[in-house]
């Protein structure tokens, strides 16, 4: 497949990139600079641009068959985030490549609560502006019906760590383990998106993954 990564050469987008060149597809590694290039896998090809730009965006994704959008704003810029993702639907609902999103975990909800995770007692507050942030990225793509989209909310704990190529799939709530832990590795998160890249499973909803 002709993938491109946006958000490449960031802690998931890396990770994203390194699984798809992996697998054997062609990837398209986007930074908002070149001076990033350094930054990104030698088995993809280095591309700059402005992820806000719609136009630049289009140019970028045609021809591809999936774009996965995994930036992040700097602390401070949260509010680009919902803006970047309506620049890349703009910019793919004229190129016609499909959208996978990496998001957030904040509009999940809790098991058995009713609660939504970032309204739930142990939510650190720190973690807030870019949880609301990331909520607004999802209300941004439900209000879209021209972009093949899926939005993925990762498990509460999204970090570094193995690849074990397991993980298990959920809708709108909370994916916890048996000692009620929410927690998922960048690497297997890069796995469950380039699954749902070779084999659709979600249109146009979002899914969640965790252990």
């Amino acid at each position: 497949m002709r993938i491109t990564v946006f958000g490449a050469a960031g802690a998931a987008g890396s990770r994203i990139v390194t699984e798809a060149v992996a697998r054997g597809h062609e990837v398209t590694a986007v930074v908002r600079s070149p001076e990033r290039y350094p930054d990104l896998h030698p088995g993809a090809r280095h591309r700059s641009g402005d992820a806000l730009d719609p136009d630049r965006i289009a140019e970028l994704t045609e021809g591809q068959d999936v774009v996965i959008g995994a930036t992040r704003p700097v602390p401070g810029r949260e509010e680009e985030h919902a803006a970047v993702t309506r620049a890349l639907l703009a910019g793919l609902a004229k190129s016609g490549a499909r959208l996978l999103l990496l998001g957030g975990a904040g509009s999940l909800l809790l098991p058995g609560g009713g609660l939504t995770v970032i309204d739930g007692p142990d939510f650190p507050p720190s973690w807030r502006p870019i949880a609301l942030a990331c909520n607004e990225q999802l209300a941004a793509c439900l209000a879209d019906d021209t972009v093949d989209w899926a939005y993925l909310s990762p498990a509460a704990v999204l970090e570094p760590g193995e690849r074990t190529g397991s993980y298990r799939l959920g809708t709108d709530e909370l994916v916890v383990d048996a000692e009620g832990n929410s927690a998922i590795s960048m690497e297997d998160v890069a796995v469950a998106l380039l699954d749902e890249a070779e084999r659709p499973r979600h249109h146009r909803t979002r899914f969640t993954v965790g252990y």
